[in-house]
């Protein structure tokens, strides 16, 4: 069975940091490109961040390049996106998808990826 977990979020403070996990069933981070994406009430969906197959490659919107981190551990399938320094923008419903192969463009479309999970809330107060 395919099916995609978003686990992690959480309230935190301006400045703090937290950690969201994407665990994966029925694929494998040797082949699929994860990526993760972000929704705010009344704004569209934002790609955040991406890692590609094995890890080899990753990719980040401007918006939170230097602060947040993607990571894979390929034996527990389990992507995660370290976010450091966090401000109140970044307050949003977070989502991991997924990909089979790997993802050239810059800007990380959510059209471009398949099978996102429930999503996990994320609220930073100021």
């Amino acid at each position: 069975q395919l099916q995609v977990v978003e686990s992690g979020g959480g309230l935190v403070q301006s400045g703090g940091s937290l950690r969201l996990s994407c665990a994966l069933s029925g694929f494998s981070l040797n082949f699929y490109s994860v990526a993760w994406f972000r929704q705010a009430p009344g704004k569209e969906r934002e790609g955040v961040a991406y890692i590609g197959p094995t890890g080899d490659r990753t990719n980040y919107a401007d918006s939170v390049k230097g602060r947040f981190t993607v990571s894979g551990d390929n034996a527990k399938n389990t992507v995660y996106l370290q976010m450091n320094d966090v401000k109140p923008e970044d307050t949003a419903t977070y989502f991991c998808a997924v990909r089979f192969g790997a993802y050239f463009n810059k800007i990380i479309r959510p059209t471009d990826f398949q099978s996102e999970g429930q999503g996990t809330q994320v609220t930073v107060s100021s």
